[in-house]
């Protein structure tokens, strides 16, 4: 697999926050920042595939109106105080 060097401006408190994982885990510096990368770029590309089949919901027409929500809330808090008492 061929590599990149990116270079990033980070604040200190975080470079030093990847020093310290790094010594932690008897890891290069460049190890934690690949990690954080993947996992970071897996969790957005996850993200926007989830905001994309919620709008392919509200164009199918597949939502509950806000009344409704507003209705079961209330219904939660009910609940709620019926079984402090």
């Amino acid at each position: 697999m061929a590599h990149r060097v990116l270079t990033a401006h980070v604040p200190q408190a975080l470079a030093r926050e990847v020093d310290a994982l790094a010594e932690q885990f008897d890891r290069p510096r460049g190890w934690i920042m690949n990690e954080a990368l993947t996992l970071y770029v897996e969790l957005e590309r996850e993200r926007h595939q989830l905001t994309l089949e919620a709008l392919a919901e509200v164009d199918a027409g597949s939502t509950v109106a806000h009344e409704e929500i507003e209705t079961w809330a209330a219904s939660l808090k009910k609940s709620r105080r019926s079984r402090k008492r």
